[in-house]
């Protein structure tokens, strides 16, 4: 609850931050002494409900459409001893990281991959393929599950929605200011929109929606080396090292698109597209977790 206040309260910081900037140094009068009837405030408040309207929706259907997307199934009784050490592990973790205990679920893929997802700490989903159950040692498990309990731990699926929804208000402010000029100064409409107002904006929405991208995405592999480190806390290093490297050595694994930024891993495209990559690549993290915690090379 208290990230999620977190979030309404950040997001509401942000419209006022940018009303002052934009005062400061006179973009309004600016655009007054062209001629370009805008409503600046009008205009963020449409930014910020759409902007992060749509993030903060995501976050609260989180656990409901990522069960939907991979055919989760919750485990309610365990039915074998595979799902009664399963739950157990999480709980463990769970208790060691500070939070409630998630539903536990299994999805059918012959990847290895899992995922946690959730808006709240306490009441969050970690789910696991059962391609990682049967591909992994026992104790490459448990750091993927410690990797993800970390995800939770630390709040990042309410982060990360946080960042996602302040770019998404700053493209949709930014795209129709720079419409609503061009159709004005360049265009010359006088009243309402022309045709090369809706041309910009979905042109700078675009442009902008790539180097919005490319900041979210830099945000989370940042928090993919963050979980890394938290699994090396709560089962040790060489365990999470362990399991990069099973990783490196079987398929590549990738979930739904609307889950990928959430699994243990994901597609590590090379040269420009490395930017919009939402994992660093495993031998990345793996150097990462052997430099922090001296081992050898």
């Amino acid at each position: 609850m208290k990230r999620v206040l977190l979030f309404l309260v950040t997001n509401i910081a942000v419209i006022l931050v940018l009303s002052v900037v934009l005062h400061l140094i006179g973009f309004q009068g600016l655009l007054d002494e062209r001629g370009v009837d805008l409503n600046l405030p009008q205009l963020l408040l449409f930014a910020a409900v759409f902007g992060m309207g749509g993030s903060f929706i995501s976050l609260a259907i989180a656990k409901w459409s990522a069960k939907r997307l991979t055919g989760a199934k919750v485990i309610t009784e365990p039915r074998d001893q595979t799902e009664v050490w399963l739950v157990e592990t999480v709980r463990h973790q769970a208790d060691a990281a500070g939070i409630g205990m998630p539903e536990v679920a299994i999805f059918d893929s012959p990847e290895p991959n899992a995922f946690a997802t959730g808006a709240r700490r306490n009441s969050a989903l970690v789910a696991v393929s059962t391609g990682l159950l049967r591909g992994m040692r026992q104790d490459e498990v448990e750091a993927v599950l410690a990797h993800e309990i970390s995800h939770v731990a630390n709040g990042d699926m309410v982060t990360l929605a946080l960042v996602q929804g302040v770019v998404n208000t700053f493209v949709i402010f930014m795209a129709r200011v720079i419409g609503h000029f061009v159709d004005r100064v360049v265009f010359k409409t006088e009243r309402g929109y022309g045709m090369g107002y809706f041309f910009v904006v979905i042109v700078a929405q675009i442009a902008l929606g790539i180097l919005a991208s490319v900041i979210v995405m830099w945000f989370s592999r940042l928090r993919e080396f963050r979980a890394d480190a938290g699994s090396a806390r709560l089962v040790g290093a060489p365990k999470m090292i362990a399991a990069l490297e099973r990783l490196k050595r079987g398929p590549q694994a990738e979930l739904p698109e609307q889950l990928g930024a959430f699994g243990i891993s994901g597609a590590r495209p090379g040269g420009i597209r490395a930017l919009l990559a939402s994992h660093p690549s495993l031998d990345d993290r793996i150097e990462r977790l052997k430099s922090e915690h001296g081992l050898a090379a």
